[in-house]
């Protein structure tokens, strides 16, 4: 099995680190897109985190690894085996984080024909894709500003609909994909299209340290890796516990956290301030506001925790405005000061 480098290895990159675990957290915030130059430790920072994700259980024998106790979001064969006999036997299966190349085929992509099978036994049967392996796990994709036009509608829908449909060669099934959708890129080499960028419910991002001592910090880090990684990876296997502790005890707080009338307002009126778009940018901020108190260990949701996520959640919900040629980050950051000192003001 490759090494994977350590989370906790990871120097700054604090924003994206948080944006990864909070999804980890509460996977309905929608996923992370992250911008950034190129050797940031983007796909890096990905990668480790499927090594902080505690397993999870899934069916026996399951192709897609339906979740035994969700009754909604079966495929048909589990649905068929639980009405006709007993429950359903489960075991404990790493959570999936799979990679979306570029090259793609549509095929690799959606699952298709099991030609093996047709050409020895004649039966028509289906062998499941990328999304169909990524159900209940993390798809990432790099360079995802460069995929192609129909992998994203693809993508799209399966992030719409919550499942795959396939229908070629005589062959029609359909099965649950819901999966947290990771991209990463660099602006510089093509933007995104604005349906898929929608689908994020988090956008960071990163940049080439500038500090001297950050920079020898990454360059001593990543050599010591390469040098010897079991070495490396039992160094820092003590902090990657700690945070894979904390992030166990995020999602068990989660469903106790309520998120007061107050803060939606906030959150209602900060979108309203810059012309967000619908209200899926309330429901982010709801969300990873919850998302970042529970990974807090805190007992009720502040408006810090929203002022915190609210970047990270809104940066790329922005329209472009000719007459504003500011980022959209300091955008965002002016707008929660000035909401927040009307705030202190009122009070």
């Amino acid at each position: 099995m490759r090494p994977v480098y350590p989370f906790s290895a990871i120097v700054g990159q604090d924003e994206m680190k948080l944006a990864l675990l909070l999804v980890a957290t509460d996977p309905s915030i929608g996923g992370v897109m992250v911008f950034g130059d190129r050797g940031t430790g983007k796909s890096t920072a990905v990668r480790a985190l499927a090594g902080l994700l505690p397993p999870m259980k899934a069916v026996q024998g399951c192709k897609y690894g339906c979740d035994p106790n969700a009754n909604g979001s079966r495929c048909d064969e589990c649905r068929d085996r639980s009405a006709q006999g007993p429950a359903l036997r489960s075991h404990l299966v790493p959570v999936p984080m799979v990679d979306l190349p570029l090259g793609a085929t549509e095929d690799r992509v959606v699952g298709a024909l099991d030609l093996e099978r047709a050409l020895t036994t004649g039966e028509k049967a289906f062998e499941p894709g990328l999304l169909a392996r990524a159900h209940r796990g993390f798809l990432y994709v790099d360079e995802v500003n460069l995929l192609e036009d129909h992998l994203v509608d693809l993508l799209l829908d399966a992030a719409a609909t919550g499942e795959n449909v396939v229908e070629r060669e005589g062959v029609s099934v359909r099965h649950p994909s819901r999966f947290v959708l990771v991209g990463s890129g660099n602006p510089e080499e093509g933007e995104l299209r604005p349906q898929l960028l929608d689908r994020f419910g988090l956008a960071v991002d990163v940049r080439t340290p500038t500090a001297i001592a950050s920079r020898i910090e990454v360059i001593k880090r990543r050599d010591a890796f390469d040098r010897d990684p079991d070495a490396f990876m039992t160094h820092w296997s003590r902090a990657d516990a700690k945070v894979r502790r904390s992030l166990e005890k995020a999602r068990a707080r989660l469903e106790d956290l309520v998120v007061d009338d107050a803060i939606l307002e906030r959150a209602a009126m900060l979108c309203s301030a810059l012309g967000t778009d619908g209200l899926r940018g309330e429901l982010t901020l709801l969300r990873a506001t919850r998302a970042l108190a529970a990974y807090d260990g805190a007992t009720a949701v502040t408006m810090a925790h929203l002022r915190a996520v609210a970047p990270m959640a809104l940066r790329h919900r922005l329209r472009r405005n000719v007459l504003d040629d500011t980022g959209s980050t300091t955008r965002v950051e002016r707008a929660v000061a000035e909401l927040w000192q009307d705030a202190v003001a009122a009070a």
